[in-house]
């Protein structure tokens, strides 16, 4: 399958008022160790309208011991302490941290909870040593990814077709 890649960079620390949930909203965003059951699970509900399938395909020792790595930061989001959605940093390279995985349950959307969780997320990964954050989104994901990573100061760099397994 060939897809439309944009690969994006944030160069400087997210500034300004750290964005807002809807007033009286019970949420919690923290860094979490999720286990390997709670985080297949939350990326099944979050990537299947997506096609997510990278952590799927991996044999469970590998997801399990690159989800108990001390680079790999995962941030959820919970709604009344039910998870609703998940920021995942491959902070590998301090300088160069790769923002993995982001989205939201489908019962979550149209509630601004994404542009949240991200500004939130941003917030904590940035480190003294970040040159940028970078991502990639495709022409499967939201349509609305986009735009939601340029409202958080998300810049494109390139943009090129790749080819994915089916």
């Amino acid at each position: 399958m060939e897809l439309l890649v944009t690969y994006m960079e944030l160069c400087t620390p997210p500034e300004g008022r750290p964005a807002l949930p809807a007033p009286g909203a019970n949420l919690e965003v923290r860094a979490e160790r999720l286990s390997l059951e709670d985080y297949l699970s939350l990326y099944r509900q979050i990537g299947e309208p997506w096609t997510w399938d990278q952590r799927l395909r991996m044999p469970q020792d590998a997801l399990a011991q690159l989800l108990s790595a001390p680079s790999t930061i995962i941030f959820v989001l919970r709604a009344e302490g039910r998870p609703v959605g998940l920021c995942e940093f491959d902070a590998a390279n301090e300088q160069d941290i790769e923002l993995v995985h982001f989205g939201l349950v489908p019962a979550a959307y149209g509630r601004r909870l994404g542009p949240f969780l991200l500004d939130t997320a941003l917030r904590a990964a940035w480190r003294k040593a970040t040159r940028r954050i970078w991502l990639h989104t495709d022409t499967n994901d939201h349509a609305k990814a986009q735009a939601t990573y340029a409202r958080a100061g998300f810049t494109p760099y390139l943009q090129r077709m790749e080819t994915f397994p089916d």
